[in-house]
């Protein structure tokens, strides 16, 4: 098996005022909190987005381990729709001491490059800050933070900067190469 060094930049926001959000795009584009813990619509969304950047962590998560986590309070999947497709979505995690992570963002291929990413994420990031507001018993929002790597979308990184996100932490490590799990050959983008 081959090994490859793969990049992991973290990026945070220490206040609100921090975000830098972008225009909503033309057309019919809405997210939506998805308020019932569904495993299937939670692995779902992980693999058509992450299935050809090599998201793998969650391939091996049983219907209980995804049941356990969608319950957890200070979790929250945001998704955004066009026309009533599933665009992509965001995934908040609260921490401890009022920090809240980004811990997925991305969009399906056949949404990429259209103006959704930075509305997704700009709405994600927002609903970050205020998410002790929606979970009574959780710390006011401190910070909010997040990780991307080389294995992700070409435009993640410049994403995550123009809406007001900084460096923080910057680590090479050796990975094994893995097939991207998906989308099946011949999907859009080719």
């Amino acid at each position: 098996m081959t090994n490859i060094a793969v990049t992991t930049w973290s990026l945070e926001q220490t206040a609100p005022t921090d975000l830098l959000p972008a225009a909503a795009p033309e057309g019919e584009v809405r997210i939506v909190r998805s308020e019932v813990p569904s495993p299937e619509f939670s692995r779902f969304l992980y693999t058509a987005v992450g299935g050809d950047i090599h998201w793998t962590d969650r391939l091996g998560w049983t219907y209980a381990q995804w049941q356990e986590y969608l319950e957890r309070p200070g979790v929250e999947t945001w998704v955004a729709y066009e026309k009533g497709t599933p665009a992509g979505y965001v995934e908040l995690q609260a921490q401890d001491d009022g920090v809240v992570e980004i811990v997925y963002f991305g969009l399906l291929p056949a949404f990429r490059g259209r103006g959704i990413g930075g509305h997704l994420l700009s709405y994600g990031t927002a609903r970050a800050w205020d998410l002790a507001d929606r979970w009574p018993g959780l710390a006011t929002t401190k910070r909010v933070w997040l990780h991307t790597c080389s294995k992700d979308g070409r435009y993640a990184m410049d994403n995550y900067l123009r809406r007001g996100f900084t460096l923080f932490d910057t680590r090479v490590e050796e990975e094994a190469e893995v097939a991207a799990p998906g989308p099946w050959p011949g999907a859009y983008p080719a």
